[in-house]
C-alpha cells in the first residue's frame, strides 16, 4: 500500500512508473529483465514500514517477491515505534527466512537512532553480521520529519556497535553532504549510498570523493529517480574519477 501523495509524487518524477510498477508488481521476472537491460546483475529490494509518510510496503510481501530471484536481494524493514519486539522479529526474519539487511527510516518512523530502546535491535543486526541502511537526508513526503535525520546521532551507533556496518542512504541530501562524509571517513564501519543524487553532480557535494570512494556505493532511487538506471551508471561511470573509485562505487 502506498500513500497517496507518494503516487503523486513517483507519478510527477517518473510518469511512466504506475504503468511500470503495476507489470513489475505482478511478475518479477519483468523486472529482473527491466534490471538486466539497465546493466544491473544485482539489486536489494527494499520494504517500507512508514503508512503514515510513504508507504506499507511488508517484508514478507518483498521475500514473496524475491524468492527463487538470485540477482533480488531483499532486505527488512520493521518500526521500532510499533513492533513489540523488533530484535528478535529481525532474527526470524535474518535466520528462517533469508533477509540480508534491515532499513531504517527515522524521519518516516519518528525516533532519533541513537535513542537507547534501539540498541537492542542493533546489537542483534550486529550479531547477525547484517548491515542496517538508515534513511539520511530530506524528503517531500508529507508528513515527513526531518529533524530525526540529521546524522550526527550516528556518531553514537557507529562508536557503540563498531562491528555493525551502517550505510547512510542518501548521504544526507539536502543538509548534511558534510557531515556524512565526515561520519564515513572517521568510522570504519560507516558507509555512504547515493541513491536519490543527481550523478552528475556528485563532486559539487563530496569535492573529495576520490579519497573516500572504497566507503562509497551506487544506488538507485528506482522509481523515485526521472532517468533510468543505467542512464545514471553511465552517469558516474563518466565522472572525472578514477576506474578504481568508478569500479568501487558501482560494483563494491
Amino acid at each position: 500500500m502506498v500513500n497517496p501523495t507518494t503516487l503523486d509524487f513517483l507519478e510527477e518524477v517518473n510518469p511512466r512508473f504506475l504503468a511500470e510498477i503495476d507489470a513489475f508488481a505482478e511478475d518479477p521476472s519483468k523486472f529482473t529483465d527491466y534490471l538486466e537491460s539497465q546493466g544491473i546483475s544485482l539489486a536489494v529490494v527494499l520494504p517500507e514500514y512508514a503508512p503514515a509518510t510513504s508507504s506499507f510496503v511488508p517484508t514478507e510481501a518483498v521475500l514473496d517477491y524475491c524468492r527463487g530471484r538470485d540477482m533480488l536481494i531483499p532486505f527488512a524493514s520493521l518500526n521500532p515505534n510499533t513492533h513489540p519486539d523488533p530484535g528478535a522479529a529481525l532474527e526470524v526474519l535474518v535466520k528462517e527466512q533469508g533477509v540480508k539487511g534491515l532499513k531504517l527510516l527515522p524521519s518516516y518512523q519518528f525516533f532519533y537512532p541513537n535513542e537507547a530502546r534501539l540498541y537492542p535491535l542493533y546489537a542483534k543486526a550486529q550479531e547477525l553480521g547484517i548491515p542496517v541502511i538508515f534513511h539520511v537526508g530530506s524528503s517531500i513526503f508529507r508528513g515527513t520529519r526531518i529533524k530525526y535525520c540529521d546524522p550526527v546521532r550516528l556518531d553514537d551507533v557507529a562508536v557503540d556497535f563498531p562491528r555493525l556496518k551502517i550505510v547512510m542512504a542518501h548521504s544526507g541530501r539536502g543538509f548534511w553532504y558534510d557531515q556524512c562524509f565526515f561520519l564515513s571517513r572517521l568510522h570504519r564501519n560507516v558507509y555512504m549510498d547515493i541513491t536519490g543524487l543527481p550523478p552528475s553532480r556528485l563532486l559539487d557535494y563530496f569535492p573529495e570523493l576520490e579519497k573516500n570512494h572504497h566507503k562509497v556505493t551506487f544506488g538507485s532511487d528506482w522509481p523515485a529517480m526521472p532517468s533510468d538506471i543505467g542512464k545514471n551508471v553511465a552517469a558516474i561511470q563518466a565522472l572525472p574519477l578514477s576506474d578504481r573509485a568508478i569500479e568501487a562505487i558501482l560494483y563494491g
